[in-house]
């Protein structure tokens, strides 16, 4: 990724308006092509992630002897009849942490003997959290920094089912919990403080694996998958950016087409219409047991909320642009409970501070969130940083739009972990 690359985003002096589509999911694109691997046959799939962090899970099973063929655009067939093989290299997960924490999850109980490593960003972030787990089901696994951080080594070994509550909310956590426990002897229990995203049971129930869901447990038994198609739909994370610049923009209205509506994922739908803003899901469906649907979003004058620690986890990935929202909204927005924002791509608790006051607004840090005063007036004409953090680009970019003078953003380039063209479907909807 090219960190020099520098962006400038001038204010809008018209609505937004039109209809557009997002990138495939990006979550659901990983756990495809993973889950696709566990198939004895070749295995479908539509609309697959053309992002960079899914592209690094494609490369991690190839250099495991996957076969990986495409169709045409973004239709791709995975093949591993005969099984993993040894690969030649440490298998490089680049800056993906589903990658690597799901991949420790799968190779643990096989007969590989790997390492797993990643960029610079991804050798920070903390993996003890699946460490932990996977060495109580038997796993042979080692890793840096005293069994915290990346690279991490892995020894396939048999493994045995366990019962296990998760200390934290995380899909990841949980979901290398159930591709281990999918290879493990016995049942093996997942139990969470707060559901977590969900698509790794959804996928999984839909392929045929011996999986049931309580409220915030999951249990899974040893069992194998069926060669089912999947559809990838449009990326909700992605359209979050859209809903909430449709919702400041003064006069704009936009319909994003097929979008993912998994109830795990809707938490940004849910504090939108709780800050006033006009909202309506038309063509809900479903495919592959998850939920799709266009949302219209037109611009309302937004009204600031309390974030409570339970809607959290299904927002987690949206903070950076709920905080550009809360700029634009009337009263005081509290974030609090929110200290997984640390751990991700960039510490973004402490990249969305500082960033938004070097535009103006009235933001202060606290230890675990932030608090927001709106309505604020950002004033633009100065220098964001990105901190090698696409979500964190793309919610500069936003406010952008709305600031007073145009802004400068280094390291742009970022935005292409997760959404290459972002800039150009905004095109589509601000001509």
């Amino acid at each position: 990724m090219n960190a020099d690359t520098k962006k400038t985003v001038n204010p809008l002096e018209q609505p937004l308006k039109g209809v557009i589509e997002m990138p495939p999911d990006k979550s659901v694109s990983h756990r495809a092509a993973i889950f696709g691997a566990l198939v004895k046959e070749p295995v479908l799939i539509n609309n697959f992630s053309a992002g960079a962090d899914c592209k690094s899970t494609l490369s991690v099973l190839e250099q495991l002897g996957v076969e990986v063929s495409s169709r045409s655009g973004k239709i791709l067939v995975i093949s591993n009849k005969n099984g993993f093989k040894q690969p030649y290299n440490v298998l490089d997960a680049g800056n993906s942490g589903t990658t690597m924490r799901l991949m420790a999850g799968v190779l643990a109980g096989s007969n590989i003997t790997c390492t797993i490593t990643g960029d610079e960003s991804l050798k920070k972030r903390p993996m003890s959290r699946i460490i932990k787990p996977l060495r109580l089901m038997g796993a042979d696994i080692q890793a840096e920094d005293n069994n915290t951080k990346a690279p991490i080594g892995i020894k396939g070994s048999n493994l045995k089912g366990i019962i296990y509550n998760s200390p934290v909310a995380s899909a990841q956590v949980k979901s290398c919990v159930l591709l281990a426990g999918l290879h493990a002897e016995g049942k093996t229990a997942l139990s969470e403080p707060f559901k977590s995203r969900d698509h790794t049971e959804r996928l999984l129930s839909y392929l045929g694996a011996d999986i049931k869901t309580e409220n915030n447990k999951v249990i899974i038994q040893k069992s194998g998958l069926s060669p089912e198609p999947i559809s990838i739909p449009g990326d909700i994370s992605s359209a979050a950016f859209f809903m909430v610049a449709a919702s400041i923009v003064p006069g704009s209205e936009i319909v994003i087409r097929n979008v993912g509506l998994n109830p795990t994922r809707t938490g940004i739908i849910d504090v939108l219409r709780k800050m006033n803003a006009e909202m309506e899901i038309l063509n809900k469906r479903t495919e592959c047991n998850e939920e799709i649907g266009d949302i219209k979003v037109s611009h309302s004058d937004l009204k600031a909320i309390d974030i409570k620690k339970e809607m959290i986890p299904n927002i987690i990935d949206e903070l950076p642009i709920i905080a550009i929202a809360a700029t634009q909204a009337e009263g005081m927005t509290i974030v609090r409970e929110a200290e997984e924002l640390r751990h991700k791509e960039s510490d973004r608790i402490k990249a969305i501070c500082t960033e938004l006051k070097k535009l103006g607004a009235d933001i202060e840090e606290a230890v675990d969130g932030f608090v927001i005063n709106g309505k604020s007036k950002l004033r633009g004409n100065c220098v964001l940083e990105t901190y090698h953090d696409h979500r964190i680009a793309m919610s500069a970019y936003v406010a952008g739009l709305v600031s007073l003078k145009p802004v400068q953003i280094n390291g742009f380039d970022w935005v292409n972990i997760s959404f290459p063209g972002f800039t150009e479907v905004f095109g589509e909807i601000s001509n």
